[in-house]
């Protein structure tokens, strides 16, 4: 045999490489994954736990929870409590969030939100609701267990501004959110409010931005703004409307009288009274006060503390109490009106401080030139009283006294109580007289009055009467008919006369130069002479008379006749 050639020697078989390039893939996805994996875990926080009062708007595994808009966690899981009453909620906190995780930390629930002090997370309508967390001041212990909170805060953690504790007997209208005011200018808000104990004030804490919480001094006073103010003065009615805001949700403003503008700046956290309104806030300023009681014996219904003093129409002070007191001795009832009044209000230029004595020798000299203290009408429509200091000259003398640190000042019957005894008196001699009586009687002459308008004998009297003034008639026509003639003879009758007393002249000067003076012939002519001539006159007016009133022949003459 002969041996093979090479071409048909033994094929060699080659071994293939052990790493093929196809298994690069699943290598690099292996080590993708550990790397995510590793920086999931490496950025993962810790797990916190979050209770509130309804789980609305929350949902597992999308949820986030967010600080100024930056993911700082997820909602892991949601479910409620063993009795029901809140749900807890699991969340998984980034590392980086691990530093804010404190017991100064806030979480609440960013949801729409519409209340009359502010419209909040309109941008949860697209977006879904989320968790905010406010990490609060740098420091604090680290916590993992929150209760969150059922409403936003209204001051966020870092804001630059003062909280100021503010005591006052009633709420009013102030709530949560309501705004801090300023010359009208909103300038903080109304943190929360604590009622206190029963009989105690209520704590209201405010919040006031910065830079106006600079305007705050230890001068400063707060009070109760309602958002709606009206005055009726000389000039009319005056409406003036804060804002809608405070108009719905109340407010509380502020200001600094310029005696305390240059006293510091209030610290943080600084208490003030709250007033009711503004008039009570600027009367703080006064801080002399004198106390006087009024005793008043009559009704006080109206009067209450914190009603004006006035004197001049100039308020004074203010009432601060209102009781009523019976006195065993004299076994009456009155009702003592304890007030304050400001001698600060009152221009005394060179006056030393006032005290209270020096305050007493002044009501005792005011009062002996008859000063009085009279409850008067405050409001027609609400029947608020006031008290009012006034002079009255004809006041009953009194003195002053004191009860119980207090400077007694007598009182003066208001005009209402004037009036009303008045009518009181009016209305007894009302009851003293007989009316029954006068009314039977009245009845009586009344019946007997009809009975002669309707009986015959006023008809005969008055048939009798026209009957005669029908002849009268006749008789004046008849009159004045036949006194035509002798009216026409009366002028030639006084011409008559004339001539005759002519001729009487001058027979009187013939018998004057025959006779002589002494002789009492001249006397007699000179007589018959002046009678006739009254005579001439007389008749003249008789013709006048007549020719007027041709009437009078009749009626005679009813008034003085003018000669001529």
């Amino acid at each position: 045999m002969s041996e093979p050639s090479a071409l048909e020697a033994e094929p060699q078989l080659e071994r293939e490489p052990r790493l093929s390039l196809l298994w690069i893939i699943p290598l690099v996805a292996v080590v993708v994954a550990v790397w995510l994996g590793w920086r999931t875990l490496s950025q993962e926080g810790p797990l916190i736990t979050l209770t509130f009062n309804t789980a609305d708007g929350l949902i597992a595994g999308q949820t986030r929870v967010k600080h100024k808009a930056v993911d700082l966690g997820t909602v892991r899981a949601i479910r409620l409590s063993e009795d029901m009453s809140h749900v807890i909620v699991e969340v998984r906190m980034r590392r980086e969030a691990t530093a804010v995780l404190t017991d100064h930390a806030r979480f609440w629930v960013v949801r729409p939100r519409f209340t009359p002090s502010s419209v909040s997370g309109l941008e949860t309508l697209v977006s879904g609701s989320y968790i905010e967390i406010d990490p609060g001041p740098p420091g604090g212990t680290a916590q993992r267990a929150w209760k969150g909170l059922e409403q936003p805060p209204a001051v966020r953690s870092g804001e630059p501004g003062h909280t100021y504790v503010l005591h006052t007997r009633s709420l009013g209208s102030l709530g949560i959110g309501s705004p801090v005011l300023f010359r009208d200018a909103s300038v903080g808000e109304v943190l929360g409010y604590d009622l206190g104990a029963p009989g105690g004030e209520a704590v209201v804490r405010v919040f006031v931005h910065a830079p106006f919480d600079a305007y705050i001094h230890a001068g400063s006073y707060f009070w109760s703004e309602s958002g709606l103010s009206v005055n009726a003065g000389a000039s009319g009615f005056h409406l003036e409307v804060q804002s809608i805001q405070a108009l719905l949700t109340g407010a509380v403003a502020f200001d600094t009288p310029p005696e305390a503008r240059s006293a510091p700046v209030a610290a943080d956290g600084a208490d003030f009274p709250l007033y009711p309104d503004r008039t009570a806030a600027a009367a703080s300023r006064y801080t002399n006060s004198i106390p006087i009681v009024v005793h008043f014996h009559g009704s006080v219904r109206g009067l209450a503390a914190g009603a004006p003093v006035e004197i001049y129409g100039i308020q004074i002070g203010e009432v601060t109490d209102v009781t009523l007191h019976y006195d065993f001795a004299t076994k009456t009832l009155d009702v003592p009106v304890r007030l304050t009044v400001q001698p600060d209000r009152i221009s005394a230029p060179g006056a030393p401080p006032p005290t209270q004595e020096r305050a007493k020798e002044s009501l005792a000299a005011l009062t002996k030139n008859g000063l009085r203290a009279q409850l008067r009408t405050a409001n027609y429509l609400t029947g608020q009283l006031y008290v009012a200091f006034d002079f009255f000259p004809g006041a009953k003398p009194a003195t002053i006294g004191e009860e119980d640190g207090a400077i007694v000042v007598p009182s003066q019957p208001s005009d209402f109580e004037t009036l009303a005894r008045m009518v009181d008196i009016i209305g007894r001699k009302l009851e003293a007289v007989p009316i029954e009586r006068i009314a039977g009687n009245l009845d009586s002459s009344l019946a007997a009055l009809a009975g002669i308008a309707t009986g015959k004998e006023l008809k005969t009297t008055l048939q009798s009467a026209a009957t005669t003034m029908a002849s009268a008639q006749a008789l004046l026509r008849q009159i004045n008919t036949n006194a035509g003639p002798a009216l026409a003879r009366l002028p030639r009758i006084s011409a008559e006369l004339e001539a005759s007393l002519d001729r009487a002249n001058r027979l009187m000067a013939a018998l004057e130069s025959g006779y002589g003076a002494n002789s009492p012939l001249p006397r007699d002519l000179e007589r018959l002479v002046g009678e006739m001539n009254d005579a001439a006159r007389s008749i003249r007016s008789l013709a006048d008379l007549l020719d007027q009133h041709p009437e009078a022949l009749v009626r005679g003459r009813s008034g003085p006749v003018e000669e001529r």
